[in-house]
């Protein structure tokens, strides 16, 4: 048996390099294949007519190269042929298609020699990014590719694959819009998708009989198979890509998921297969670490771990023109391999936005204060983290299926209501030792704070809320809550996340980990729309504001300080605040903001000599109203945002007492 324990390796003495060759290169006349394999005394390639079973057609050695590569060059065209790679370090390890793999069979055990200009839909070359001045005007929708079509309800043909991305003029039952056309109805701008990476669980021969969120990665360059039409073949590059350009031609980018922090397999991973223990950190006594809960833990500031990731991201950025990447437990990864990965994607665009969680799920050897957790988001350049502080304190605590929040009516929560509105940035207003998790403001500027009530990760909003206040609640606080929850998220400074299906009341049955779960479980149930499209007009209307007001998405902490004012005058279960002086540029002089958390109707004292017009009231908002009201107070029911404005379209007739 392999002794699996590194008990006096320095890694730091195995060769850099540095070329741009790692994996397979292919043209018609001749392949080429170069790992990176230090410690190999052998390399071995295996050429294959199928991606299981069956013999080798041939088999050749690798040469040694520079800097601990391996080189082979396969003359004649091999295109669709299958490929494994052997490497001997004293011991046989096992074949694999190699770390590099940007193409494999079904299931992943074999690489796939592929024609990249195959790989490319019509009009490809005109395919464009979505781009922004400022990252604070990105609205976030997350989103698992198989959940968006699967159910019988979606009205679309490609169920649980990339190809359903594709399909316009889909209807539900009731005949509302569902996939893209309610993607562009509802007016998000960015789609986060769950990993497409490929990964180990599914089996893409039979993607039916089972189901995962993808958080177990096999290839990091592959697309996941069990998505496409035909995963021994290019289709699942090829429909991605035509994923992508789907959702830019509706105006909406495409973010994207990245779990390099860890592998699905340990010992058996292609990693280990190749380099043994290099890949990965290990505890004092030389056993892997695991500070992603699932094993192992990636060692980023090991330089070729570094160049892996960085290379990886920069094929996925250019051959599929992403918008975005989303770090899965991104406090694992070293700070400066965080800001290396900034650096080489402003190669490519400036615009693209990177995000992660800024926690692990254990704890790793490395020292928190050079890793990239939520504390450390100051010295990220223009990376941004979660903000869990106001998700808890919207809903209550993620990890407590009874835990109350604001909107479920638990009162002292107002100092992390006014830490989320203010994006987790300084502000002299707020009292720090009554926020629950954070005593200090974690980020410099508003575009480092991701503001989300829900996510993928435990309970559904709707099913948090239903837990946490049933039997209690009647169903119209439960759409209420849901309601108030959105606009918090989305008239927050910051950048607005928001977990798709929540415009519709989403449910997951209770399941609080749905990462195996079944797809009753975990499909998005499009009938919800009409049954909740109270909650759907809603959401749509707040993004509507949002994207037409820029009071709403300031870009520095010092315009913040400067035009965001909290109330004085404190009331328990109350977080208001004005919007002054045209903030941000906005058309409208001032904007004040009351949610009232409480079950019951307050009464909330105005400014005198302002004549207000109200834009948002109990469950309805309407930018457009033209009902204006002069007087010292104004009632707010409970569970509900107030907005009143002052501008300057103001007909004396219209004044109304209250």
């Amino acid at each position: 048996m392999r002794d699996w324990k590194f008990n006096g390796v320095d890694f730091s003495t195995y060769p850099y390099y540095g070329g741009d060759d790692l994996g397979v290169s292919y043209s018609k006349e001749q392949t080429n294949i170069r790992i990176w394999a230090p410690t190999a005394i052998q390399v071995e390639l295996r050429i294959y007519r199928q991606s299981i079973g069956g013999s080798a057609i041939r088999i050749d050695q690798f040469e040694k190269a520079e800097n601990g590569t391996w080189i082979f060059k396969l003359q004649g065209d091999l295109n669709g042929y299958f490929y494994t790679i052997k490497v001997n370090d004293g011991d046989w390890l096992n074949e694999t298609p190699g770390v590099d793999a940007r193409a494999v069979g079904v299931n992943g055990h074999r690489g796939l020699i592929f024609d990249p200009e195959q790989t490319n839909p019509g009009g490809w070359v005109n395919d464009q990014r979505i781009k922004f001045d400022h990252v604070t005007d990105a609205i976030i929708y997350e989103l698992h590719v198989r959940d968006f079509s699967i159910a019988p309800s979606s009205g679309m043909k490609n169920k649980g694959k990339y190809l359903a991305f594709t399909e316009s003029g889909t209807r539900s039952p009731q005949g509302l819009k569902t996939g893209i056309d309610h993607l562009k109805e509802l007016g998000i701008t960015h789609v986060h998708l769950l990993p497409v990476a490929d990964f180990l669980t599914v089996d893409e021969s039979a993607p039916d009989k089972s189901y995962n969120w993808g958080y177990d990665p096999l290839n990091f360059d592959a697309p996941e198979g069990s998505y496409s039409s035909n995963p021994n073949t290019i289709s699942r590059i090829l429909e991605l890509k035509m994923l992508v350009q789907s959702l830019h031609q509706a105006g909406i980018g495409v973010i994207l998921d990245v779990v390099y922090n860890h592998t699905a397999y340990t010992r058996r991973s292609y990693f280990n297969q190749t380099v043994p223990g290099y890949y990965y950190r290990q505890k004092p006594n030389g056993t892997f670490s695991n500070a992603s809960g699932c094993g192992n833990e990636i060692a980023t500031e090991r330089n070729m771990v570094r160049k892996f990731i960085i290379d990886s991201l920069h094929y996925w950025a250019t051959e599929f023109h992403l918008d975005g990447f989303r770090f899965d437990l991104m406090g694992i990864y070293d700070l400066d391999t965080m800001n290396q990965i900034r650096a080489m994607i402003d190669t490519i665009s400036p615009s693209i936005i990177l995000y992660g969680e800024g926690w692990t799920a254990d704890k790793s050897p490395m020292n928190e204060t050079w890793r990239a957790v939520k504390t450390n988001v100051s010295r990220l350049f223009r990376i941004a983290v979660f903000n869990d502080d106001f998700r808890d304190g919207i809903k209550g605590n993620d990890l407590f299926a009874q835990g109350k929040g604001f909107v479920s009516g638990q009162i002292i929560q107002e100092e992390n209501i006014k830490f989320g509105i203010t994006a987790a940035c300084f502000h002299p207003q707020i009292e720090y030792s009554y926020v629950e998790h954070s005593k200090s403001p974690w980020a410099s500027e508003p575009w480092q704070c991701i503001n989300y009530a829900s996510c993928h990760d435990n309970l559904t909003l709707y099913d948090k809320l239903s837990s946490s206040c049933c039997p209690k609640a009647s169903e119209e606080e439960l759409i209420r809550m849901v309601m108030m929850a959105g606009a918090l998220v989305l008239t927050s400074q910051g950048i607005p996340f928001l977990h798709a299906g929540v415009e519709m009341a989403r449910t997951k049955l209770g399941d609080h980990n749905s990462y195996k779960s079944p797809d009753r479980i975990n499909q998005i149930d499009w009938t919800r729309k009409g049954t909740y499209n109270q909650i759907f007009r809603y959401y749509q209307a707040l993004i509507g504001l949002r994207k037409t007001h820029p009071a709403f998405r300031m870009n520095w902490a010092g315009q913040i300080r400067k035009h965001l004012i909290f109330s004085t005058e404190y009331q328990p279960g109350v977080a208001s605040y004005a919007l002054v002086n045209h903030a941000n540029g906005d058309e409208w002089k001032t904007i004040l903001l009351v949610f009232n958390g409480n079950r019951h109707e307050i009464t909330f004292k105005l400014q005198p000599h302002i004549y207000w017009r109200v834009v948002a009231r109990d469950t309805s908002i309407n930018p457009d109203s033209t009902d204006y009201i002069s007087g010292t107070e104004i009632k707010v029911s409970g569970i509900s945002m107030l907005m009143l404005v002052e501008d300057y379209f103001i007909h004396p007739m219209q004044f109304s007492e209250e």
